[in-house]
């Protein structure tokens, strides 16, 4: 995200307004002097914050549709030619443990319910 707000002049997260990582994301995008606005899709782009703008920074928080992202590009490509490049980010691949409860094979679940 950091590395995104460094290569642009301005950032749009879509998102909603009660997520807290969505708002987190937009706050970054200020920290580091960027004009930054927190949208639900493409409706809400305020073609001003365009002007004199190169670069449009794009991202979402965790819970946004990726249909939503898609409708903001396509919002900002009915106001000007877009060119979209995606940067790689941090890949995620933490895996955890179920509680024993769940991991418990189907079949010892279903002889420990017909024991008792």
């Amino acid at each position: 995200m950091r590395e995104l707000c460094e290569a642009v002049d301005l950032l749009l997260v879509v998102g909603s307004r009660n997520s807290s990582n969505s708002n987190r994301l937009r706050e970054i995008g200020v920290e580091h002097g960027v004009p930054s606005y927190l949208i639900a899709d493409g409706s809400e782009l305020d073609p001003a914050w365009l002007h004199g703008v190169k670069a449009v920074g794009l991202t979402a928080g965790a819970s946004a549709p990726e249909e939503l992202v898609l409708n903001v590009i396509e919002s900002l490509r009915r106001q000007s030619d877009v060119e979209v490049e995606q940067m790689d980010g941090v890949r995620e691949d933490i895996e955890f443990r179920l509680p024993p409860e769940l991991r418990m094979p189907a079949a010892r679940k279903t002889a420990a319910s017909s024991a008792k």
